[in-house]
Order: C-alpha cells, then structure tokens, then sequence
C-alpha cells in the first residue's frame, strides 16, 4: 500500500491527475498544501476524485483546509479532513509514501 501526498493546486498543475492516473485500489490519497484545492467541489479533478473515493481514502490535512478557509460545505463528500496525528498515522500504515511535488 502506497500513500500519495499532493501538494500542488489542481487549478495550476497537473501532478494530481497524473498521480490519480497511476493510483492502484488500495492506495491512499493525502492532499496538502495547496493541494487541498483539488478537494473543492468546483476543483478541475472533482469529478475523478469523487470516482476516485469510492474505491480508496482521500484525505486533506485539515490545518491546510482552514489555513486557506475551505469549509466542510465545499468540499466534495468523498474527502476526509485529519490532522497533524492522522498524517503521521497515515505514513505507519502503508509501506510507502510517494510525494508529488
């Protein structure tokens, strides 16, 4: 099991397409940073991310969600908020962590 951590905003780079591309069924998603924009309903990746959800966990480190002011109400359903203890539990779970940046 591999986790994924995207830093980068959908809305200017491609690296979560690219990383949702490659993400095999039981492989998480932690969005981070800017990164936390693709979370947004409106987010140019919405659609695969909720696509995405139903077969894996997608994450967002909920101290960058309210850095930014992203409310729970636009953010797609699919998308669970954890904080800095979550991230940590996250990375012992899977045997790997692939950072895109």
């Amino acid at each position: 099991m591999i986790l994924h951590t995207v830093n980068k905003s959908p809305f200017s780079h491609s690296l979560l397409e690219a990383c949702l591309a490659i993400m095999g069924a039981k492989h998480s998603l932690l969005l981070l940073e800017d990164g936390v924009y693709g979370t947004l309903k409106t987010s140019p990746m919405a659609a695969a991310l909720a696509e995405r959800g139903r077969a894996g966990a997608i994450y967002a480190l909920e101290a960058d969600l309210r850095a930014r002011g992203l409310t729970d109400t636009a953010l797609l359903s699919c998308v669970k908020p954890i904080d800095y203890a979550g991230f940590v539990r996250l990375a012992t779970e899977h045997s790997k962590v692939q950072s895109w940046f």
